[in-house]
């Protein structure tokens, strides 16, 4: 039987309630031969299964701690002054653990992006400015790279296409871990560099971007692609100038012919590998046409980067001599750019994600 949660309004406490009914529904369903057999149907639970889940236990614990709040108020009138002292601090750390399991509750159970929970493939591009926007994409992916570590999360250089300064052309890279989209898909546009380059006799500062695409990582269940709409080339891999890296053919270029989309890989050895790194990036990036065409059919309901278009808008700026980072989304201004390109990429995504959670459009769409 579910506990009374008090604490909460009536709408909050329905609200777990249905949560552990519909996780009691999600269990039997799961077990059921037709669902058992159908992919697709697995995951869906699963991922829904994962949603409800922190509701119910929150919900459950905080059932229990303001039952154990009561029995303790009960004590109060006992005559042993003691007692009613343990039980008067009791009261105090409950209660403080009771607002803070109320805040995860209705933290938990904001409306939520269904991407959230998913792996991301991340494109970094050198946009304008030359060998200087190469070295800012090499930044930007040594920055991810940290972040990525510092959340315990995997990260997996898929493809690289170097300058010839020791920067980057081209990188995707794929980054494993729960709850990844939900914070790296605010670091999707283009991002300006203010700096003097290293090349630079006179020490004038010089404006070079490097574009990120964040995109949901899509799973075979996800996106269908039939073998006929693929055209799949194999070459020798080539480093920079141009020479031959291996002595076979194992690097991929992949052609999905109803759209035109092109994804080469080739820094795996192995012919099979880059096939399926470039298979997962063309998933990817067909699913978030999906559901770029799905958010347009519903009239932008909600501006989010799934489905808005704005990547190619300037969503940040980075200027290295006032080590300032402006976020133009939400107006932010962070002197420490330093501490940023080290992988303290939470100095900017937790204002973002406030900013989302407190606007109905969302922060993505930059000011004017």
């Amino acid at each position: 039987m579910t506990q009374t949660v008090t604490g909460l309004g009536e709408s909050l406490r329905a609200r777990i309630a249905d949560a552990e009914a519909r996780l009691k529904e999600i269990d039997q369903e799961m077990t059921r031969p037709d669902v058992v057999t159908d992919s697709r149907r697995l995951q869906e639970l699963g991922r829904e299964q994962a949603s409800l889940a922190p509701i119910a236990d929150r919900g459950r614990e905080l059932a229990d701690v303001e039952r154990q709040i009561q029995e303790n108020r009960a004590l109060l009138a006992e005559e042993d002054e003691e007692l009613r002292t343990l039980a008067m601090e009791e009261i105090e750390s409950l209660e403080r653990r009771q607002r803070q399991l109320i805040s995860d509750l209705r933290e938990l159970m904001r409306p939520r992006d269904p991407n959230d929970e998913r792996n991301v493939i991340i494109e970094i591009r050198a946009g304008t400015g030359g060998d200087e926007a190469s070295l800012f994409a090499a930044d930007l992916l040594r920055a991810y790279l940290r972040y990525a570590e510092d959340r315990g999360w995997k990260a997996d250089v898929m493809s690289t296409s170097e300058s010839g300064v020791g920067g980057l052309k081209e990188v995707i890279l794929e980054i494993t871990g729960r709850g990844a989209y939900s914070r790296l898909k605010y670091e999707s546009g283009v991002h300006r560099v203010q700096r003097v380059p290293v090349t630079e006799a006179s020490g004038r500062i010089h404006t070079s971007t490097a574009t990120v695409a964040v995109l949901p990582e899509a799973e075979e269940v996800d996106i269908q692609i039939a073998e006929e709409d693929l055209r799949i080339d194999v070459y020798r891999s080539t480093g920079h100038g141009g020479q031959s890296v291996n002595t076979t053919d194992s690097a991929v270029r992949i052609t999905h012919l109803p759209t035109g989309m092109v994804v080469t890989c080739q820094d795996e050895k192995s012919q099979l590998k880059n096939k399926n790194k470039a298979m997962a990036v063309l998933r990817s990036r067909l699913y978030d046409l999906q559901q770029r065409a799905q958010h347009d059919q519903v009239a932008e309901l909600r501006r989010s980067q799934v489905g808005t278009g704005e990547r190619a808008e300037k969503i940040r700026t980075y200027n290295y001599r006032e080590n300032r980072v402006t976020d133009h989304r939400i107006g932010l201004t962070v002197h420490q750019l330093d501490s940023i390109m080290e992988g303290q990429l939470d100095l900017l995504i937790e204002p973002l994600i406030l900013a989302s959670q407190h606007s109905e459009d969302g922060p993505l769409s930059p000011r004017p």
